[in-house]
């Protein structure tokens, strides 16, 4: 019985690993569009955080800033960097 726990776990975390990056990538488009209305740069606005890890680089607008520190930054990067991949050097 222990064995076949152990294996539901691994399971369910792989499915969790990626309905995480599912749930980056909404936050990420619903943030960009908050930034974009509110007439930031929205790039430039969501580096700043990125880097910094400070929420006033995003607008509270339509809830992003909260929407935003739901991701960890390290996710940030990662959904940004495969997306980057996958479009632009395969």
């Amino acid at each position: 019985m222990n064995n076949s726990n152990v294996n539901n776990q691994n399971t369910q975390f792989v499915n969790t690993l990626r309905s995480d990056v599912i749930e980056v990538a909404d936050i990420l488009a619903e943030v960009y569009s908050a930034l974009s209305e509110k007439g930031y740069n929205p790039v430039s606005q969501i580096v700043g955080y990125v880097m910094s890890g400070d929420p006033t680089y995003i607008t509270s607008y339509k809830n992003a800033r909260s929407l935003i520190m739901k991701a960890e930054r390290d996710e940030i990067i990662e959904v940004l960097l495969e997306n980057y991949i996958e479009t632009r050097l395969k």
